[in-house]
């Protein structure tokens, strides 16, 4: 194994805001606290400490052992979850969604990037203990999103009506899908762990929060990751005083629609906050609460509270009341001893948007940061990219833009236009110049004749270029071919691909290889050749 870092900015896959956050630019730093490197770390470690109670982390520590009561938990997470219970211990968290079989690649980077800050934390801080976490975000309700994983180039999807949040939703069905996906499996050694791994998860779990954190655990909880379900009544009871004032105050819209407000003079806004940023969850309910004509209405439903009722609901069923996505951060940051959120460039976006509202309800606001991202790439593949000169960063351009620049570097004549571009524009420098001194009335006419002079310049560059393409066909689809190989859909490949295609050759190497690879505070792409 050999790791290569090419630099996030560098690749095009993400966006000016998060370029300017990895550079420190001075126009986001208001928008966020610590920034993710040692000093950071440290600042946070004392912020934190300062405004977490013994008794949260004590209610912390029995709602997770409550929550692996049906599961085989490892030693060391086992010790994570009693160390939370200390006041020298903090979190490092991740979130995500309960995709089918987690879903695309970057599910492991994210929590393989987790786990790994951790390490590197404890190699800094020895007298302080840091313990991984998975937040699965089981009150989600876009079922949409979530119900398919990708397959050698096929979607695996789970096909049936949705209502509600997502990890209360009965397994049933997986065993057709089991069928589907057993099919497109051989019966090597790795092929056989998949489908036994897919059945002890799926099969033999009856929600989906079950089955998920049946699956992360036997994934990763040989490396003391602590898996957390936020769906539960005693998390949701420390919680309830922030949703009683957004309840009546509406705190979170006036302060998220404020800063988003500051943020949209230069970035775009990755989410709009409601009046209430909070649902109803019941059984197979999760609506959005309105308040409209002074009584708090359950969006799409008969349901209606007077404030009186929705506050004594709130007492005696907090876990009814699920946060939004502006919501969601706070929730987390309240129960958890949290320093950082781990998360990609889409995430931190609308993390960002939040970072005065926690300093409304006195929350400490957690160092954001972006998550390791991955190109796996093979040794043959490599090979391939070294005899077509194409470089491991050139490989990110968008394929028409490698496959023109490659075509021109080859060619045996001269396709670049632009010394001829430069003289024409030169010579129509000077004829403006000469209708200045002339006639006014001529230059409109001059800059029309150098506006077409300069399109037939380039048309004829296009032709040269269309026909060096068709004489180097070869050369053109064997750089087309190998770059949809690395990047499928020509999108990245960790968007895409599920770990089960990689496992079927590294097996048990391949979450070893990336906790290996990754270094989390690096904050740059990670190309692994293997």
């Amino acid at each position: 194994m050999k790791v290569h870092h090419i630099p996030f900015q560098e690749t095009g896959y993400f966006s000016s805001l998060i370029g300017d956050y990895l550079d420190k630019n001075s126009k986001l730093t208001q928008f966020y606290g610590n920034f993710p490197n040692l000093e950071g770390f440290k600042n946070q470690i004392t912020l934190k400490q300062a405004s977490f109670k013994s008794k949260s982390r004590a209610i912390l520590a029995e709602s997770l052992f409550k929550q692996y009561n049906k599961l085989d938990i490892n030693d060391l997470t086992l010790n994570n979850i009693k160390l939370l219970e200390k006041d020298n211990t903090f979190t490092i968290t991740t979130g995500h969604q309960l995709n089918i079989f987690t879903g695309p690649l970057y599910f492991l980077y994210k929590i393989v990037s987790t786990i790994n800050l951790t390490k590197q934390l404890k190699t800094q801080f020895p007298q302080h203990n840091f313990v991984p976490v998975y937040w699965m975000a089981t009150e989600d309700h876009d079922f949409e999103e979530i119900n398919y994983f990708n397959f050698k180039g096929k979607k695996v999807v789970w096909d049936r009506e949705s209502s509600g949040a997502v990890g209360r939703l009965n397994t049933k069905g997986f065993e057709d899908i089991f069928n589907v996906f057993s099919k497109q499996l051989g019966n090597s050694i790795n092929e056989n762990y998949i489908k036994s791994l897919f059945e002890n998860a799926y099969l033999k779990h009856h929600n989906l929060t079950d089955a998920t954190r049946y699956l992360v655990n036997e994934l990763f909880g040989e490396y003391g990751l602590v898996i957390i379900d936020g769906d539960a009544i005693e998390l949701k009871h420390e919680f309830s005083s922030i949703v009683k004032d957004e309840l009546l105050n509406a705190t979170s819209f006036k302060a998220v629609s404020k800063t988003s407000e500051k943020l949209a003079e230069n970035y775009n806004i990755q989410v709009n906050p409601r009046e209430i940023n909070l649902f109803y969850l019941k059984d197979d309910l999760r609506e959005r609460i309105i308040f409209e004509d002074n009584v708090y209405k359950i969006n799409n439903t008969s349901i209606v509270f007077s404030e009186q009722d929705i506050l004594k609901e709130l007492t005696n069923f907090p876990d009814r009341f699920s946060p939004n996505v502006i919501m969601r951060p706070l929730y987390q940051e309240t129960i958890l001893p949290n320093l950082c959120y781990i998360g990609g460039g889409g995430e931190l976006a609308y993390w960002f948007q939040l970072k005065d509202y926690f300093s409304k309800v006195a929350t400490p606001f957690p160092i954001l940061l972006l998550r390791n991202s991955v190109l796996l790439i093979t040794e043959k593949q490599l090979i391939k990219l070294g005899k077509l000169n194409v470089t491991l960063k050139e490989i990110f351009n968008k394929q028409e833009v490698l496959i023109n620049k490659k075509v021109k570097e080859i060619s045996d004549i001269s396709i670049d236009f632009s010394q001829q571009k430069q003289f024409l524009q030169e010579q129509f420098l000077a004829l403006k110049e000469l209708a200045e001194q002339t006639d006014k009335s001529f230059i409109g006419a001059v800059h029309a004749q150098e506006k077409k002079q300069l399109k037939g310049l380039n048309n004829l560059e296009k032709r040269l270029l269309k026909a060096q393409k068709r004489k180097l066909s070869d050369v053109v689809t064997r750089i087309e071919t190998l770059q949809n190989e690395l990047f499928p859909n020509r999108s990245l490949e960790e968007r895409t691909r599920n770990f089960s295609e990689f496992y079927i050759d590294l097996g048990t190497d391949l979450i070893p290889m990336l906790l290996k690879a990754l270094e989390p505070l690096k904050l740059e792409f990670s190309v692994i050749e293997y």
